[in-house]
């Protein structure tokens, strides 16, 4: 859906330039969820920006569905991408269903069609409409205004959205929240999302895909258990913390540890989904107690055997994971201790 190649953006004049991104290539894939997280100044939201053009690359190519986007009409292209920021942006003299319906009404549709999606989206993100459509925003929890921004991201239908930071004005609690909330409405319209973060742990909770970037490069990029299970460098492994055990061990699914066909065939009664990851598992363990046998079966989504999973297996994975990855007493290129 969204593609980045050797993709730079400088700032400044000839004699004095800063490089905020550089050389970036990525691939966003259509329904994906995709995070950009890294350090303050790491490029990131610029090079979010970049794919509506609110900024403009300096060099290299970027494509929407396969058109590039400079060769489309700016404003027409932003109408097409969904944007949420911190704090909503929402328009103070507006009501939240005249905010939410802001693009639809550019775009021309009907009074009726526009108050209806409005409805519509607001009963999607959790606020009734016959409570919070004509509400200003000064009426409005911090919460409540970005799950408003959510929803006029999506008010017409827009393939893709874009997120700054959208939670990151909010308290902690309403913060996990938002995040809940995201994900469930993600699920039900299945949108491509573009969310940039410095919020580790929100980074693993939402994305599908996590790109993390530092002084505006690329150094890893992929899934959250890529990123958990084989970090790039040192850099990855103290950018994530000292959970990257607990983590890694949250995204490494039974099915990934077992031993197709099974090497203790017969030696266990006890089978667990394969879509479970070693924590869940483990929870289940210790919740059915003490069991027969020197393992577990691992069963596929429909219950059949795909493999066997012994706990000499497990332990030996725990133990690898949850060791330290670098001596501490390390600093990576960036100064930052590994």
């Amino acid at each position: 859906m969204i593609t980045l190649e050797h993709v730079s953006k400088t700032f400044g004049r000839k004699d004095r330039t800063v490089r905020a991104v550089d050389d970036v290539s990525l691939a966003v894939g259509a329904g994906e969820l995709h995070v950009l997280i890294g350090p303050s100044g790491s490029g990131k939201t610029t090079t979010m920006r970049m794919i509506n053009r609110l900024e403009e690359p300096t060099a290299g190519r970027i494509t929407v569905d396969g058109r590039d986007v400079l060769a489309m009409n700016a404003v027409e292209l932003r109408r097409k991408i969904g944007y949420v920021i911190q704090q909503g942006g929402l328009l103070p003299h507006f009501t939240v269903a005249e905010n939410v319906a802001m693009v639809p009404r550019l775009l021309g549709w009907r009074r009726r069609r526009r108050r209806e999606r409005a409805e519509e989206l607001l009963t999607l993100v959790g606020l009734p409409p016959a409570r919070f459509a004509s509400r200003y925003p000064h009426e409005l929890s911090g919460g409540q205004q970005q799950r408003v921004g959510v929803a006029r991201a999506l008010a017409a239908d827009p393939p893709i959205i874009l997120m700054d930071e959208p939670f990151g004005a909010v308290d902690p609690i309403t913060r996990k929240q938002l995040q809940r909330e995201l994900r469930r409405v993600q699920a039900a319209v299945n949108k491509t999302i573009v969310f940039v973060t410095h919020d580790i742990g929100e980074a693993f909770l939402l994305g599908d895909r996590i790109t993390l970037m530092a002084d505006g490069r690329v150094v890893q990029d992929g899934t959250p258990a890529d990123l958990l299970r084989h970090p790039a460098d040192p850099f990855v492994t103290a950018f994530i913390g000292e959970d990257r055990g607990l983590r890694a061990l949250a995204h490494t699914s039974l099915v990934e540890l077992a031993e197709p066909g099974g090497n203790g065939a017969g030696a266990s009664s006890l089978a667990l989904p394969g879509s479970l990851s070693v924590l869940e598992a483990g929870r289940e363990l210790g919740r059915r107690g003490p069991t027969d046998g020197d393992g577990v079966w691992v069963n596929d989504e429909e219950g059949r055997p795909v493999g066997y999973l012994s706990f000499q297996r497990l332990a030996t994975v725990l133990g690898e994971t949850l060791a330290p990855a670098v001596d501490g007493s390390e600093e990576d290129s960036r100064g930052i201790p590994a």
